[in-house]
């Protein structure tokens, strides 16, 4: 192996099983998400929470944060990677919390909201960007990272694009055939702002990585993720759905207003 040489660009390498698990991941909770949406309201009109927070954590935890950080994991440099575990949590943590709160403003109510529609596709678009650059700098390595601004822009974009399609389907789709196609679209539009995000990034070798001490990695972590994410996908499906992929809510019908 060629040694490293300080202020040296590292090429990265991308692990393609890992990259196939990330978009996995990133489709199982689009479609977990996209069938505790249409039980959020019950037939009295009000949210269920309990369901918002399944919905939540499927979409944002399993989703969006699983995808992100299996993707990571699929990054390769030629250097040693761990990760800063408080940063690693904060990003878990936003990525639900802005997922509720992007859900709910999106349909919470009685009705699918043209106007919260909206504020929620820019509020978990710019989140998940946060979420995503936030992963990122709990790399913990032998280099530091340069942004070139307009792929970062690029990924913006694309995180509001797919945030506002995952709103709009996850209220306005009924059968299930259309929302497993749905989350097949929304994995793909996850994994896109993902890949094209680590895109953005040159990383230069430096002298020596800081020290961590609460850094995390290891060559299984990926398959821990998910492990872990496709289990919690199970249980959140179980306790939402009970035996029916297709039972309607009752007195409800979504609509724009």
């Amino acid at each position: 192996m060629t040694p490293l040489v300080v202020g040296q660009i590292l090429s990265p390498e991308y692990s393609l099983g890992m990259v196939a698990l990330s978009f996995l991941i990133s489709f199982a909770g689009s479609l977990v998400a996209l069938i505790c949406a249409g039980r959020m309201v019950g037939a009295d009109g009000k949210p269920n929470l309990a369901v918002v927070t399944c919905a939540a954590v499927a979409l944002g935890g399993i989703g969006i944060w699983s995808m992100h950080f299996i993707g990571m994991l699929a990054y390769r440099l030629p250097i040693a990677i761990s990760y800063n575990m408080p940063l690693t949590v904060v990003s878990l943590v936003a990525a639900i919390l802005i997922s509720g709160i992007a859900l709910y403003m999106a349909g919470g109510r009685r009705k699918f909201s043209r106007s919260g529609w909206l504020g929620g596709s820019l509020l978990a678009g710019i989140g998940v960007c946060v979420m995503h650059y936030m992963g990122m700098f709990a790399m913990n390595m032998r280099a530091s990272m340069n942004f070139d601004l307009t792929t970062v822009g690029l990924s913006v974009l694309i995180a509001v694009t797919a945030a506002a399609a995952a709103l709009w389907l996850a209220f306005n789709l009924r059968k299930f055939t259309h929302k497993v196609a749905a989350a097949a679209v929304m994995g793909v539009a996850v994994c896109t702002m993902h890949y094209v995000g680590m895109s953005a990034a040159s990383m230069v070798c430096t002298a020596a990585a800081p020290v961590d001490a609460l850094a995390i990695g290891g060559s299984y972590m990926g398959l821990t993720v998910f492990g872990t994410a496709g289990a919690v996908l199970i249980f959140i499906y179980w306790v939402v759905t009970g035996s029916s992929l297709d039972a309607p809510v009752a007195g409800r019908r979504v609509r724009a207003s």
